[in-house]
């Protein structure tokens, strides 16, 4: 009898630690499927509805590190995710892939919410690269914050907290960098891809770009570009990491200058943009 006692005592110990486990992991597997699944275009959106967003998103990127926007095709993988998310932020300013990609992407889930973040951007022609220009990122967060009172208005309160909490860091973010580049003395800068007339055009600066919609520069064009960096004492070329440097390695050298990496699709868009301020400055 006392054995049977134990065997049970010890069972019911077994059965309760089992429930404890279930206990302990249910609620964040709960969690987890309670958020709002929401898709992004690129790496730098990820940041805006994350800080909007909280622990109430799941972001899933399209466009992952590395890969241009320009010529990216999708993983199978994110399709699937894009065919449970409640809300797409498309950048909405004409990059690549959402021209190739947005009406394949809507027919997989017609019932997810698009939220265009250019809404409201004064665009430049032919430079969809809106996000650089902190100004407008600002914009781009308060429509990221629009789209997700819409689809869970019950935490309009959370959001618009977080929402304002960014808004102020991205305003000390221009704030530094108008300060950076105030006594900037040669305000043109040579890029091998012309993604910064946004950042340009808020801090006073001229891009010259070696690439031109998506061309090459000819040899003869390239013989130019030698010359306006001699006549204009530009001894840095910037590239991004989505392309290749051959081009700028070729003009660094004939003007005894060398080629700086500045990339447009960080992740982390406040320590990003400092940094390519940063480079700029010292250009």
């Amino acid at each position: 009898m006392h054995k049977k006692a134990l065997l049970f005592g010890m069972i019911l110990t077994a059965v309760c630690f089992i429930i404890y486990l279930i206990y302990l992991i249910t609620p964040e597997t709960e969690k987890n499927e309670e958020k709002i699944g929401v898709v992004v275009s690129i790496l730098p959106q990820a940041e805006f509805v994350e800080r909007v967003g909280g622990d109430k998103v799941r972001v899933t990127v399209m466009v992952p590190p590395g890969a241009s926007p320009h010529t990216y095709e999708p993983r199978p993988s994110q399709l699937k995710e894009v065919s449970k998310a409640r809300m797409y932020a498309k950048v909405g300013s004409g990059i690549e892939f959402e021209l190739a990609w947005m009406d394949k992407i809507i027919s997989l889930n017609k019932k997810m919410l698009i939220v265009d973040c250019s809404k409201g951007i004064k665009f430049i022609e032919n430079d969809p690269h809106i996000w650089l220009s902190p100004r407008n990122a600002r914009i781009m967060v308060e429509n990221i914050y629009l789209g997700l009172i819409q689809i869970d208005p019950g935490n309009r309160e959370y959001y618009a907290r977080n929402k304002e909490k960014y808004l102020q860091e991205l305003d000390k973010l221009d704030n530094e960098i108008a300060q950076a580049l105030s006594e900037k003395k040669n305000r043109k800068i040579m890029v091998y891809h012309p993604a910064w007339a946004y950042f340009a055009r808020d801090y006073g600066l001229e891009q010259i770009p070696i690439e031109r919609e998506g061309k090459e520069a000819t040899p003869r064009g390239i013989l130019n570009l030698i010359q306006q960096a001699k006549e204009n004492n530009i001894t840095i070329v910037f590239a991004s990491p989505q392309f290749n440097t051959k081009t700028a390695e070729a003009i660094a050298e004939e003007i005894n200058g060398r080629v700086v990496l500045v990339d447009p699709l960080e992740r982390n868009y406040l320590e990003n943009m400092r940094k390519v301020a940063k480079a700029f400055a010292e250009a």
